[in-house]
């Protein structure tokens, strides 16, 4: 590590010893539910999907971004789903069927006999499947949970309660320790908010209704590698009602890809109370994906009057010298730093924030892509390490836009010849650059946010 690093990491010590006695209560979860075989986004990536329920704990609701477009309440990840068996009817059937197709996988009948033993499918797993409502949340409304004094606060006290481990994870795997300490806190507050539903029955109750068969068996047969491997007793398999596992939330799948075993015990172990091999795998997982040391995910900018807004989304990159020659200045009149070719964000349009993204913004986007994730997991890095808010302001006065409107102004812009990439929801850089287009047809800044005010033109 740095020197730099290693001074701040143990000036954070302090500081969290500070904020560990203050007793702060456990911050929001904002955990994804990373579900790949839903429809893909305009990246081809998984998109995320989100649901509600109120948590017994002491805590705030659990609050995970959907992708691009709104952002939804979701459950807590503490207490989770109360089993409530649901017919057998056919369930016998699938899983003798299902049996047959995990042998075949590898999987030996004795791993299948106990991690089954006693599993029905359950109506409350399904009810959560099958009823996501949806509750439009604005991208400044999610930060203001996600990157909480509270959870900024937590986050400094973890950092300095795993300081050693994290900057021996941080050697290995290049990635800084803050960052994988500001997943773990999006994705479990911390650890509080791990879930407890039985993976095993989850999976199978998911996999026996049909809907999205193939994922869900395709996890199954990875949590029973898992069992196969020892690292979990099959009842301590536990997570959310959709999979996610651990301390980082990792599906099944992901699990056996990234695990890793950084306490050489001989188990990979995500869900104990201890954090260290979730923390690890998180960095492992970053760094098979490109994790750049040493490279921001993104710095705050200020563009100046006139800027040439059809230079900006995430498709447009250039070095920073191009940047600099457009004007581009960090927010507090610095120079923009050189990491590499960068794109101009404008998650709220130009009366918003304004970013500098680098490719670590990407990467993070691999462990969930909606922009207010990866904001939000960048953001309160930053925080966590002593660096300011945003000092930008946010269009408060606007509002997000439903799933059902974001759909009805892709069509009109289809209909109106800005956009060819189809209706699926989501605000991806297809519908931004579609956007941007439409605006600057009828005059308007085109700075691609997708808002109210767009929408009612396009009417």
């Amino acid at each position: 590590m740095r020197p730099s690093r290693l001074a701040l990491l143990a000036g954070l010590v302090l500081l969290g010893l500070s904020a560990t006695a203050q007793a702060l209560p456990p911050a929001t979860s904002l955990r994804p539910e990373m579900r790949p075989s839903l429809a893909g986004t305009e990246r081809g990536v998984a998109r995320v999907t989100l649901s509600s329920q109120t948590s017994p704990l002491a805590v705030p609701r659990s609050i995970r971004p959907q992708v691009r477009g709104s952002l939804v309440p979701a459950r807590a990840a503490g207490p989770d789903v109360v089993p409530t068996p649901v017919s057998n009817t056919g369930f016998g059937q699938w899983l003798r069927g299902f049996e047959a197709r995990a042998r075949a996988a590898g999987i030996r009948q004795a791993t299948l006999d106990q991690a089954f033993a006693g599993v029905t499918p359950h109506a409350r797993i399904l009810e959560r499947d099958r009823n996501q409502a949806e509750f439009s949340r604005a991208l400044w409304d999610y930060l203001d949970s996600a990157v909480s004094d509270t959870r900024i606060a937590n986050g400094r006290a973890a950092l300095a309660r795993h300081a050693d481990t994290l900057a021996a994870i941080e050697r290995r795997y290049g990635v800084e320790a803050e960052v994988v300490v500001a997943v773990w806190g999006l994705e479990s507050a911390y650890g509080t908010m791990r879930g407890d539903t039985d993976i095993i029955t989850a999976m199978a109750t998911l996999a026996h209704d049909g809907r999205r068969r193939a994922f869900f068996e395709e996890q199954l047969i990875a949590a029973l590698h898992i069992l196969e491997a020892g690292d979990v007793p099959p009842r301590q398999m536990t997570g959310s009602w959709a999979g996610a596992m651990g301390h980082t939330q990792f599906m099944p799948t992901s699990y056996l890809d990234h695990a890793v075993d950084f306490d050489g015990n001989g188990r990979r172990n995500i869900w104990s109370d201890d954090p260290v091999d979730a923390l690890a795998s998180t960095a492992n997982y970053l760094r098979h994906f490109g994790w750049t040391t040493g490279q921001p995910w993104g710095v705050e900018v200020r563009l100046p009057d006139g800027f040439d807004f059809s230079l900006t989304g995430e498709t447009t990159k250039h070095p920073a010298r191009f940047w600099a020659a457009q004007g581009v200045r960090l927010a507090d009149g610095g120079a923009v730093p050189d990491h590499g070719d960068a794109s101009i964000l404008l998650p709220a349009g130009h009366r918003g924030v304004a970013l500098m993204i680098f490719d670590n913004f990407h990467v993070i986007e691999r462990y969930n892509p909606a922009d207010a994730y990866v904001i939000a997991v960048g953001h309160l890095s930053d925080r966590i390490t002593g660096g300011p808010a945003f000092t930008a302001s946010w269009p408060r006065q606007d509002r997000a836009l439903t799933r059902a409107e974001r759909e009805e102004l892709q069509r009109r812009l289809v209909t109106a010849g800005f956009h060819r990439y189809g209706v699926d929801g989501i605000i991806g850089p297809q519908t931004v650059a579609s956007v941007r287009r439409f605006q600057a047809s009828v005059g308007w800044v085109p700075d691609g946010y997708a808002s109210v005010v767009v929408l009612e033109r396009l009417r």
